[in-house]
This record gives structure tokens, C-alpha cells and sequence, in this order.
């Protein structure tokens, strides 16, 4: 039965942490950016985030948020949630399932403690603008 089941590699799809120009409220700050490098759309998209680690000895872990979206276009991006830097130093985990071509597929995408850095940027496809990138 298990041979029955079809092994799906997520790829081309990729989270991203950029420093962007002023919120709503004037102010500068981190979003966390799902992007679809592919040409097909995704369907059905349900992400969860957490923080987890130690700081300062002891065990820490951020709430768990979960985002739905309907469809991300092929080729584009979308905003998922701000992210605070107090955050940046535990790891930041972003779990993402969703539907493509009949078929569901997962993944779980992690930013190490300590990456997220301006010395870790790099120009992120699609947006043309630099952040921390992890790509599938």
C-alpha cells in the first residue's frame, strides 16, 4: 500500500523575511513572504508558523499562527505575517501544506536561530528586493 502512495517534492516555493519600508503605522518592519516561483498556481494553502529555542537557558516558543489563502498565482508572492525580531533569535518554523494538480503537498521550512541578519541577505526572486530566503 504504500508503494501506492506517490512521493511529492515541494519545489520552487519559498518563504521569505524581508525589512520593508513603513507599515501602516509609519513604522519599519519584518514580514514573512510566501512565494510561488512556479508557473502553476497553488491551491488550498495552509500555513503554520512557530518560534521555538532557548534564550538565556531556558526553553522559549513563540504562539502558533495558522494563515489559509484560497490560491497564490503562479509566479508571485504574498504576505503571510509581520515577524518581530525578538523572534530571530529561536528558530522560526513555517509549515506549509497545500494543492497542486490533484495532489497535496508539505513541507516544513525552518530559519535557524541567529539567520536572520542583514548579513545573510540576498535578492529575493519576484519581489526584487533583499531578505533572508529559504527556497525549496
Amino acid at each position: 500500500m504504500l508503494k501506492d502512495i506517490p512521493e511529492l517534492k515541494v519545489e520552487d516555493v519559498a518563504f521569505a523575511i524581508v525589512k520593508k519600508e513603513k507599515d501602516e503605522q509609519g513604522e519599519s518592519g519584518w514580514y514573512v513572504y510566501l512565494i510561488n516561483m512556479q508557473e502553476q498556481p497553488i491551491t488550498g494553502i495552509l500555513i503554520t508558523s512557530t518560534g521555538y529555542g532557548k534564550i538565556d537557558e531556558f526553553d522559549r516558543k513563540s504562539s502558533t499562527l495558522r494563515h489559509f489563502l484560497e490560491n497564490l498565482p503562479g509566479r508571485s508572492f504574498v504576505k503571510v505575517e509581520p515577524i518581530v525580531e525578538d523572534v530571530f533569535m529561536l528558530s522560526n518554523e513555517y509549515w506549509l501544506s497545500y494543492f497542486q494538480g490533484g495532489n497535496m503537498y508539505d513541507k516544513k521550512f525552518i530559519f535557524l536561530p541567529g539567520s536572520i541578519t542583514e548579513e545573510n541577505f540576498t535578492t529575493i526572486p519576484l519581489m526584487h528586493t533583499k531578505g533572508v530566503l529559504i527556497k525549496s
